[in-house]
């Protein structure tokens, strides 16, 4: 069921708008591609003069919450699973990154804006199992 009154189009429009904006400007002006996985994984094999931006891109992914807290209230955060369950949800979505070559933000985001058919694949792959999951959940083992 939709909480309606937690459903907010507009604003959801607008943070959706300046997610295309920012992967588009960041692959126009770095010619990168803005997936999260990728930028990560780059830290972790370290490449000189690779290091920098990568850094800074994770910092501001940190950063940005913690400034938007300074002029309003942080939304409530409610996880209704356990640290068992986020764990292993953690682990298999690491695996499917690796599987997959890219995460959610590398493949649906700028690849589907790419058009390319690897990216349509994988957002159809992690989006189905996604779907599947929830079934699962909460008809199935509920």
């Amino acid at each position: 069921m939709i909480n309606w009154a937690s459903f907010t189009p507009w604003t959801s429009l607008a943070g959706g708008a300046l997610i295309g904006l920012s992967a588009a400007l960041f692959i126009l002006l770095n010619g990168r591609i803005a997936g999260i996985s990728g930028i990560l994984g780059g830290l972790l094999r370290p490449v000189r003069g690779d290091m920098a931006w990568r850094v800074a891109f994770l910092t501001g992914l940190v950063a940005a919450p913690l400034v938007y807290g300074l002029g309003g209230a942080l939304p409530v955060v409610q996880i209704d699973a356990g640290t068992g369950t986020l764990i292993v949800a953690g682990l298999l979505v690491g695996v499917g990154t690796r599987y997959g070559s890219g995460c959610t933000s590398g493949h649906g985001v700028c690849g589907l804006s790419r058009l390319s058919p690897r990216s349509l694949v994988a957002t159809v792959a992690f989006m189905a199992a996604g779907f599947a999951t929830v079934f699962v959940v909460r008809h199935l083992i509920a």
